[in-house]
């Protein structure tokens, strides 16, 4: 019997045994259900944007290994690593998802309490563990382990330089000293590094770099536009910015953290203010509360160099307090209103509404006490 010529139609049923001979070359672009596959010499970063999106498989064809886009954002992509199961690219993420810090402060006498609290549950903070010495007006930077406490009043100006770890709770433990006393500094984190900034009574503009890897070696990392002390910071993927401070500053300072050259102006806040809070999402910077018992909440871009604008306010005005960020909003912590407060403010980033009340610290406490995230 001779072979029929298969015509334009549908094939719907046909026995694999009975398929022999080669196939021609086939076009694949009409095919369905298929995952994107992209092949490369080397790893993808998280501003390789796949075109086929979330579930792109991602081959690296020097070393074998294979990531998945398991979040597809433009220029902050997730790459999951599913080659040998580590080595995720990720962004890296300022804010926390689990639980805030807030450390030292004053009631007074200066407080040495490391309080912990939940983002995701309404309730009192607890009792994480002590810092070695008791001060307020400390600051601090963040690793994705652990939280640095630096600085403050313990008197005179203090050089402590704690370290405490944020999934177990206990004591802070010593790592050297910073260089010189400092009260009201700033302090900044990037993925890899810590970095404080000014403070009085040393009232120069220096900036200050240590590895979290090895946190009791400092080295200077450029300077601020300015010296000044008592004033709100944050952080983005890739800067430090700094914001008031000394009485009645409205100046943004912003610093790379990968060059050691003097900061830039970047923009300004919408009125000057000290003893503000700071916190960030992906893309911008919000500054709190602040001098003269204000509630205010002003958020600006980390790209671009504007006067920030308003986002809301606090439920009640206070200076002096700890700031913190989640992924999706700001947290503010204790601080004057005038009086002392134990309460904890909570803001979303993504909508302009007046925070609402997020439970407690074990205590109240003000001038200084310094927030982190985990």
């Amino acid at each position: 019997m001779g072979m029929s010529q298969v015509k334009n139609t549908m094939v719907t049923n046909l026995s694999a045994s009975k398929l022999t001979g080669a196939l021609p070359a086939v076009d694949g672009s009409a095919l369905t259900g298929v995952s994107p596959f992209m092949t490369n010499a080397s790893d993808p970063a998280i501003d390789s944007n796949p075109t086929g999106g979330l579930g792109t498989v991602w081959a690296n064809t020097t070393s074998g290994e294979m990531f998945i886009c398991t979040d597809a954002t433009a220029g902050a992509n997730v790459w999951t690593n599913v080659g040998d199961g580590s080595g995720d690219v990720q962004p890296y993420y300022f804010g926390g998802t689990i639980s805030a810090f807030t450390a030292g402060g004053y009631n007074p006498p200066a407080s040495n309490v490391i309080d912990k609290f939940s983002y995701s549950s309404n309730t009192t903070g607890t009792d994480h563990g002590d810092l070695t010495v008791a001060v307020n007006n400390g600051a601090g930077a963040q690793s994705s382990t652990n939280g640095y406490h630096f600085g403050g009043s313990a008197g005179p100006a203090s050089t402590m330089f704690n370290t405490f770890s944020f999934a177990s709770a206990g004591n802070a433990t010593s790592v050297g000293s910073i260089g010189g006393g400092r009260s009201s500094c700033a302090g900044y984190s990037s993925q890899t590094d810590g970095f404080y900034s000014g403070g009085t009574p040393a009232s120069d503009g220096a900036i200050f770099k240590f590895s979290f890897s090895n946190a009791s070696s400092q080295t200077a990392h450029g300077s601020l536009t300015s010296g000044r002390y008592g004033n709100g910071s944050t952080s983005s993927e890739t800067h430090g910015f700094k914001m008031g401070g000394s009485g009645t500053s409205n100046i943004i300072d912003k610093f790379a953290f990968v060059s050691n050259t003097t900061a830039a102006d970047h923009g300004d806040l919408r009125s000057g203010t000290s003893d503000n809070h700071g916190h960030s999402d992906m893309i911008n910077g919000y500054s709190s509360g602040g001098s003269g018992g204000a509630n205010t909440v002003d958020k600006y871009s980390f790209a671009s160099n504007t006067t920030a604008a308003g986002h809301g306010n606090l439920s009640t005005g206070r200076a002096g307090g700890a700031g913190h960020s989640s992924t999706t909003h700001g947290y503010a912590s204790g601080g004057g209103t005038p009086g002392y407060t134990s309460s904890i403010d909570k803001f979303a980033f993504a909508s302009n509404t007046t925070a609402v009340g997020h439970g407690d610290l074990s205590n109240a406490r003000g001038e200084g006490p310094w927030g982190t995230n985990y």
